[in-house]
């Protein structure tokens, strides 16, 4: 058994927003949670629209807040630095893939199959709007905040690749095979973003990655 990893950023997460008494709420409470959450979400898409873009450096904070009809100063109250914005929209992209898999799970027969599938169906999305693509890639290895992009994409191949196996309950090795998978499709999709790979170039090459790695999933787990 392992203890919980996962961050849980994203617009369904916790990042920037004002905590809620764990009391039953007022109904004006209700209210102005939800309007601090509809807030949050136009800010995120508004930071999402420009980089699909410009990249990154298009998330000027003083634009995103334009676009977003919220003043500056309430930008900052949510997200204090760029950098803790750039994971949120990292989340916002998480959320829809997670939402497409819910909606219409891989039904291929093995481990490695479905990770393929989750991976390259990833990777259409991005690539529909590459400079989001880029800004959101290339803020992964130059993050300074903590990104939920890694053990989010761990999480989601380990739920898929063994039924539902959730990373409390993933063995170490486990956790760590998925997680290089996650690592493995980061890298070439970088690679593919600089022209050095093409879309058939990547599946082949993840597939390959993920035959390896996940080739004795199902025997690795809890008995």
């Amino acid at each position: 058994m392992r203890s919980s990893r996962v961050a849980t950023g994203g617009p369904a997460g916790d990042l920037g927003v004002d905590p809620v008494p764990s009391q039953a709420p007022s109904p004006a409470l209700g209210v102005r949670t939800r309007s601090q959450h509809q807030r949050r979400k136009r800010i995120v898409q508004a930071a999402g629209a420009l980089a699909s873009r410009g990249g990154v450096e298009a998330m000027q904070m003083r634009t995103v807040a334009e676009r977003a009809g919220v003043a500056l100063g309430t930008l900052y109250r949510y997200f204090p630095s760029k950098m803790d914005l750039v994971v949120a929209v990292v989340g916002e992209e998480i959320d829809l893939l997670e939402s497409s898999i819910e909606r219409r799970p891989p039904q291929a027969a093995t481990p490695a199959g479905r990770a393929v599938d989750v991976l390259m169906r990833a990777t259409r999305g991005l690539m529909r709007e590459p400079e989001l693509a880029d800004a959101l890639i290339r803020s992964l290895i130059i993050a300074e905040v903590d990104t939920p992009f890694g053990d989010r994409m761990t999480g989601l191949l380990l739920r898929v690749a063994a039924d539902g196996l959730t990373p409390e309950d993933a063995t170490e090795e486990q956790f760590a095979l998925a997680g290089s998978l996650s690592s493995v499709w980061v890298h070439e999709l970088l690679e593919m973003l600089r022209s050095r790979r093409t879309y058939d170039q990547i599946q082949r090459r993840i597939e390959i990655a993920a035959g390896r790695l996940l080739a004795d999933f199902r025997t690795t787990g809890p008995k």
